[in-house]
């Protein structure tokens, strides 16, 4: 690691915005990437994209009516989640064409909104690319609270998620509810998703859920080690990227997700040579 980036270390406690928005990263990486292993398993990795637009739409419309960000958008991620998981369940619409056609309704939805009440202003951008000023006291508290309600679920209930996750048709065989499961594995997602959009941004959080799970699954190929492989990966990216934006003065979220990129490729690259070795 560059010597700046050691030395900036012990500053970024000195200013509060950093410290809010190292404790809400933290938090946020370790759901998103502790969920995103189930949904990359699943094939629906995608839902993290599709539910950031939903989030920017909602969020873009609370601004533009001065109500509260957090409190419209998390009800409003949550059933675009919900709805999501029904059309998909049905077989009408499948689950790829489903968060396209609900993502990019949102999306113009909060758009065309914002552009004629406030206009594209500071905000909009920010919600688009995130901003660690954007935190406020309130959001970290509220932040804290529901990414520990996340993490409490996800352990209480990880082996019915990891058998829904790997065989669903036998899950329901042996009476594991699936469907309350798979309702609950996106209703998490999508608290997540909204929790981290002020950082990272509509366009790059669902990074914060794919690329750890990817990278870990290079080397690793139990679930468990998947799960705390990605998890220990997300946290050292966003630390990372935190210190190299605030070092070099870079875009936040931009700084975690190439972070998390040259962790994915330094883990193809291993588990490459692991596999010349081995033939």
């Amino acid at each position: 690691m560059p010597m700046e980036l050691l030395e900036a270390i012990p500053r970024l406690f000195t200013y509060t915005f950093l410290v809010r928005a190292l404790i809400v990263g933290l938090l946020v990486s370790l759901c998103a990437s502790t969920l995103g292993v189930s949904l990359v398993l699943k094939r629906f990795s995608m839902i993290g994209d599709g539910l950031s637009h939903v989030g920017f739409g909602s969020l873009a419309v609370a601004t533009a009516f001065n109500w509260a960000p957090l409190a419209v958008s998390i009800p409003v991620v949550m059933f675009a989640a919900f709805l999501l998981l029904r059309l998909s369940e049905r077989g009408k619409i499948k689950g790829d064409a489903a968060i396209a056609l609900i993502s990019a309704s949102a999306l113009a939805i909060g758009v065309f909104v914002i552009s004629k009440t406030t206009g594209m202003n500071t905000d909009v951008d920010n919600y688009l690319f995130g901003s660690i000023l954007a935190l406020t006291h309130e959001d970290v508290v509220l932040s804290v609270v529901l990414s520990l309600v996340v993490l409490v679920l996800f352990a209480l209930f990880y082996h019915r998620i990891f058998a829904v996750t790997f065989d669903e048709n036998y899950a329901r065989a042996t009476g594991i509810p699936a469907g309350f499961y798979n309702t609950m594995l996106a209703l998490l997602t999508a608290l997540t998703i909204v929790l981290g959009m002020r950082m990272m941004g509509a366009l790059l959080i669902s990074s914060l859920v794919i690329f750890p799970a990817l990278s870990s699954m290079w080397l690793c190929k139990r679930f468990f080690s998947v799960t705390i492989c990605a998890a220990v990966i997300s946290l050292m990216c966003y630390v990372a990227g935190l210190l190299v934006s605030f070092t070099y003065q870079a875009p936040t979220g931009a700084s975690i997700v190439l972070a998390n990129l040259t962790v994915f490729i330094t883990f193809y690259a291993a588990s490459r040579l692991i596999t010349l070795r081995k033939t």
